[in-house]
């Protein structure tokens, strides 16, 4: 039977006792596997391993934090008695709306906050109380932050103001069951069946990642790649121990006789360039008249432990020149690098200028960093320590596992990408939906020992790649100034993975001619912005080789509407050099192995 309100709309739903029973016995289920499964994994360790109780080395950090403050008690406590005052007001203030809601909140979240969408929030007294309250600790909390006087732009200052918001965004009331008013009216609408069923998701979700919490982001079952997702026609016409070429199936029955290399991370999977026909850059590119090859990236495991940064230099951009000159007969190419993939692209150049090797004709960068002076965030879990327990774990295995990128880079935006999944799924007990995007962004990928340990010294740690001659791949001094090749950067402005400002460096570095666009959005939707959406802006300035500064180019940069493609599509034009035939995959001298989008990149991590 249904209880109902005043208003007769339904308030209660009674589930059917054997449903509820159902749940439970899943649950029970659930935690005995997942305690047998653990219980076995550590039997069978030979000792228990070395607790580390810092292992994001930010304990220093805080000691200065606490030091400084210490020696300033002055005004820790005139921060106190503030924070008192403040509190004072807000009572006041809920008191207020409490009996007029036309009264203005004494504070209120960010437009962009979508923690406190729900009503609630606003109409209850209690939670208008519990946001406020919340809201304007973490006020507090930044400025005693602040108080301290931590050197400006210092590591222990920005290790500081990071992990103090990591532990304001955990404390937020939204995520906690008894506080979020969203929550407890979903279960009294369940009759408490969506606590019980955010329970067995979260079971779920420990049991699939082997007592590791694996956040379900969204529908694993929803998607399969090559059918819908990563569907754009191509053939796999060559492949190594590291990667596989696919060439794409022309559109047009012309095409520019400089074929299009693209170079993706391979910190994830190259389709995020071809998730579906409506957004994949692939697709369109094509459709531009572009014969598009792609190198799709092996998922490593322990047999490529010692695959280096010169390994992918060399078995990948490299050796796919050579490979599109069997399949088109044509030696020279434009190419594009995204992200890891441009800054592979940027030392290939520097290492073909060396050996008087033209083949790429342009090159285009998305999101690419070539200076690592302050790559952002990323900083923060990037120093000697923390490097060195990163390899400590590769040791073991010969690679970095996967889910510990994934959660780095999660880290970065937490209420996006941790938080709001944790509400979702295990407080309000919904089923995860399917969404391609964030497919692809749980289709994690592993990271070879010897290539990354390369990787975060050499870029991040010391930053030598900026330096002419900084560093050596395959007997090669890499120098970026020796550069001659036109160059197309485009950056977004939104930035938390490759800051635009620091990829706006890379413009210096070049010896050739140089165009910067700076996209809307961030790391990904910056990039992946199809023109028909007609969405964000894109801003040029034609002085970007005579204008050193940042802040100078942005100052006189012109917007302009929609999505930066149709720019970089004239830009590339002019290195096309003219048109022929359309080109099958296949056709030439390397016969097609296998329909795109290939076999590699189907393997995905799985956790024993």
């Amino acid at each position: 039977m249904t209880q109902k309100t005043s208003a007769d709309t339904p308030l209660l739903d009674a589930y059917e006792p054997f449903e509820i029973l159902v749940t439970w016995q899943q649950i029970f289920e659930r935690s005995q596997n997942l305690i047998n499964h653990l219980a076995v994994k550590r039997s069978k360790a030979d000792k228990l391993p070395k607790l580390n109780l810092d292992p994001l080395n930010i304990s220093e950090a805080y000691q200065e934090l606490s030091f400084k403050l210490l020696t300033n008690p002055e005004r820790l406590v005139n921060a106190q008695i503030s924070y008192w005052t403040e509190h004072y007001k807000l009572l006041e203030n809920v008191s207020k709306r409490a009996v007029n809601p036309e009264v203005a909140p004494y504070i209120a979240p960010e437009r962009t906050d979508r923690r406190f969408n729900d009503e609630a929030w606003e109409q209850s007294p209690v939670f208008d109380y519990v946001k406020q309250a919340y809201l304007m600790t973490s006020r507090w909390l930044h400025d005693v932050v602040t108080l301290a006087e931590l050197e400006e732009d210092s590591t222990h200052a920005r290790k500081v103001e990071f992990y103090t918001q990591q532990l304001i965004d955990a404390l937020s009331p939204s995520n906690f069951a008894a506080t979020n008013p969203e929550v407890l009216a979903i279960a009294l609408e369940t009759g408490g069946k969506s606590l019980l069923d955010g329970l067995n998701n979260f079971l779920a979700d420990l049991e699939r990642g082997k007592g590791k919490l694996q956040i379900k982001m969204t529908d694993l079952d929803a998607f399969e790649l090559g059918e819908n997702i990563a569907t754009t026609p191509g053939k796999v016409i060559y492949q190594n121990d590291l990667m596989q070429v696919i060439q794409y199936s022309p559109s047009t029955d012309k095409v520019h006789k400089r074929p299009l290399l693209i170079i993706p991370p391979w910190i994830n999977k190259f389709y995020i360039l071809d998730l579906r026909p409506k957004n994949s850059f692939i697709k369109w590119a094509v459709d531009q008249g572009h014969t598009v090859f792609i190198l799709s990236w092996i998922n490593p495991d322990g047999s490529h432990a010692d695959k280096s940064f010169e390994h992918y230099m060399l078995e990948g951009p490299i050796e796919a020149l050579d490979v599109i000159e069997q399949a088109t007969g044509e030696k020279e190419v434009n190419a594009i690098g995204y992200c890891i993939g441009g800054t592979l692209l940027a030392s290939s150049l520097a290492y073909l200028e060396h050996k008087k090797d033209n083949r790429i004709a342009s090159a285009t960068y998305f999101t690419t960093l070539l200076d690592f002076t302050d790559p952002g965030d990323l900083q923060l879990f990037i120093d000697e320590d923390q490097v060195s327990s990163i390899e400590e774990k590769m040791a073991k295995n010969g690679y970095l596992d996967g889910s510990e990128m994934a959660g780095t880079f999660n880290m970065l935006r937490p209420n996006d990408l941790i938080w709001s999944f944790y509400v979702d799924n295990y407080l309000k007990g919904n089923q995860a939906s399917a969404f391609d995007l964030l497919y692809w962004n749980s289709d994690s990928t592993r990271m070879p020992a010897k290539m990354h340990s390369f990787y975060l010294r050499n870029m991040y740690l010391y930053n030598l790649l900026k330096e002419p001659k900084g560093v050596n791949l395959a007997g090669v001094d890499i120098d970026l100034s020796t550069i001659k090749t036109p160059t197309y950067f485009v950056s977004a402005h939104d930035d938390h993975i490759a800051p635009w400002k620091m990829t706006y460096e890379g413009t210096n570095l070049m010896g050739g001619p140089v165009r910067f666009v700076l996209g809307g959005s961030g790391h990904i939707a910056g990039i992946i912005n199809p023109p028909e959406k007609n969405k964000y802006f894109y801003l040029t300035n034609n002085k970007t080789k005579t204008t050193k500064n940042p802040d100078t180019w942005i100052k006189g940069a012109k917007k302009n509407e929609g999505s930066w493609w149709p720019d970089w599509a004239g830009w590339v034009k002019g290195h096309a050099d003219g048109e022929v035939e359309a080109r099958t995959p296949g056709e030439g001298k390397l016969p097609a192995l296998e329909d795109a989008p290939g076999s590699y990149v189907k393997m995905r991590i799985t956790h024993s």
